[in-house]
């Protein structure tokens, strides 16, 4: 799909609007949906749905497989009959995700109706929910490991007594007959989370839109798949991470990103066939047209911290699997819609890699203006086969980069753009619907033109980001009929009549 000449948004659902403090799978997102489609997008580009771990990031979660609940839609819980209300007690800002808040509300109405729906008499749905549990693989371990982590008082898995951490066949059953009702829960959490997202992405779907999903190349320790496959990552006897993921210093920090995941135990995941890839791709797929890989160059060669450091500083290249795993996963899944996250670090060895098997890379305009004319990042450098981003979830918004930039790279990209820097977002926004580029990707914060305040990460700190939310009233009323206009105007507008209503 990413053959044809097209246009989306990056806004992951927790900016969305709506009731309970948070975004949801409900009818704002549908809205949302129907605004992309007025614009004449092809694309909606998420950041990964799994449930947050450490810091409230996508990117740290509890299960590299499952969902968010905190973006499942109460009201449509309510209305199937498993909550006498949608509503969350309690007063949330508009701007900004309060998560402590959200989650202490709205994980115990969740609670709710999970012991209701069990204990309802059996329906319909209660078949649909065995059979989503009795075809979901890696669903009973992070049930079972969810349950645990309540039993513990949250505390990371290799804290707990050594029969939870570490438990042996017998262990896991006798646990899991003991966690039944808890495990029970946990699985109608993902099951509504899953019959949810299901239902928007075919909503999106039938409108022309794909939607581009996100896997992290690594997951969290404190995390199910680690916990239930300790084998498959570089730990000690105890479960603590000999060495730990990160990248050297760069862009974003001159002391490198110190982002603690466990590392891959290569040789183990090869002589398994990469099942563990397998079933981790397969499950990506289920909920995506199209799979950005985050951190690809990570699969040639990853920067291997020793666990003891306080920086990443200190480490080193460690060959990957390389073309071992995608041979692997194309043989079993046939040609992979991925867009390869190509930044960073990039070698002869990563742009091969990344060539085989035909993926598209990455192109950033706020990368652009400050290496001269053999950039990458310039739009005379892009290639067609590629994406185009003014900038990611990782950057600034473009008008709060500009703003803040060093006046000799405002002269540079000014001068590149011909342009005088007065509408920084809008020049950076032209720019990448003018590239040669098929597809280009425009974070919903610079298509509203907002500043510092809207930005979703800053990379090297672990509290205060993936917090912002969008409202209504911030889009102009002919933002639809304006964006469409530019699409139009440079090949990338998908065809359609206008629909949605502001």
């Amino acid at each position: 799909m990413l053959n044809t000449r097209g246009c989306g948004i990056l806004l992951h659902p927790t900016s969305l609007p709506g009731p309970g403090g948070i975004g949801s799978l409900g009818a704002d997102a549908r809205r949302f949906i129907d605004l992309l489609y007025d614009m004449g997008m092809s694309y909606w580009q998420v950041l990964p749905l799994s449930p947050p771990a450490c810091g409230n990031s996508p990117y740290s979660a509890f299960t590299a497989f499952g969902g968010n609940p905190l973006l499942v839609d109460l009201e449509r819980i309510a209305s199937e009959g498993d909550l006498p209300h949608a509503t969350c007690s309690g007063s949330f800002p508009d701007e900004r995700v309060d998560y402590n808040a959200v989650a202490g509300t709205k994980m115990e109405l969740l609670y709710q109706a999970g012991s209701a729906f069990l204990a309802h008499p059996e329906t319909p749905r209660t078949f649909e929910f065995r059979h989503f549990c009795n075809v979901t693989p890696w669903l009973h371990d992070y049930a079972l490991f969810m349950a645990l982590k309540r039993r513990h008082n949250g505390h990371s898995w290799n804290l707990w007594p050594r029969d939870a951490s570490h438990p042996t066949p017998e262990m896991r059953l006798k646990l899991s007959h003991e966690l039944d009702h808890e495990i029970a829960v946990q699985k109608y959490l993902q099951w509504q989370f899953s019959r949810q997202w299901q239902d928007l992405r075919r909503y999106a779907n039938e409108r022309c839109i794909a939607v581009i999903g996100d896997i992290p190349i690594f997951v969290a320790h404190d995390s199910a798949d680690v916990w239930s496959h300790n084998e498959l990552f570089l730990l000690d006897s105890k479960g603590n991470p000999t060495v730990v993921a990160g990248v050297p210093p760069d862009y974003f920090s001159s002391t490198g990103q110190l982002w603690g995941n466990p590392h891959y135990d290569w040789d183990i995941m090869e002589q398994r066939g990469y099942l563990w890839w397998i079933e981790r791709f397969t499950s990506m797929f289920e909920l995506f047209d199209i799979v950005r890989v985050d951190h690809f160059r990570g699969f040639e060669a990853a920067w291997h911290v020793p666990a003891k450091e306080k920086t990443a500083e200190k480490g080193l290249w460690i060959k990957g699997p390389g073309e071992r795993l995608f041979d692997t996963l194309r043989t079993v899944m046939g040609e992979l819609p991925i867009i390869a996250e190509d930044l960073g670090v990039i070698t002869p060895e990563v742009i091969a890699l990344r060539d085989r098997y035909n993926f598209p890379g990455m192109k950033i305009l706020q990368f652009a203006f400050d290496s001269g004319p053999a950039n990458p990042d310039l739009p005379h450098n892009h290639d067609k086969h590629g994406v185009v981003y003014t900038g990611t979830h990782d950057n600034n918004t473009t008008s709060g980069w500009y703003n803040s930039a060093s006046d000799t790279l405002r002269h540079e990209m000014n001068t590149y753009l011909g342009t005088s820097g007065e509408d920084s977002a809008g020049d950076l926004i032209r720019t990448a619907l003018m590239s040669v580029a098929d597809t280009a990707i425009i974070p919903f914060q610079d298509i509203l033109g907002l500043g510092n305040e809207a930005r979703m990460n800053i990379p090297g700190t672990a509290f205060g980001n993936w917090e912002w939310r969008f409202s209504w009233d911030m889009l102009p009323e002919d933002l639809a009929v304006s964006v469409r206009s530019r699409l139009e105007r440079y090949g990338r507008a998908q065809h359609g009549e206008i629909t949605y209503a502001s």
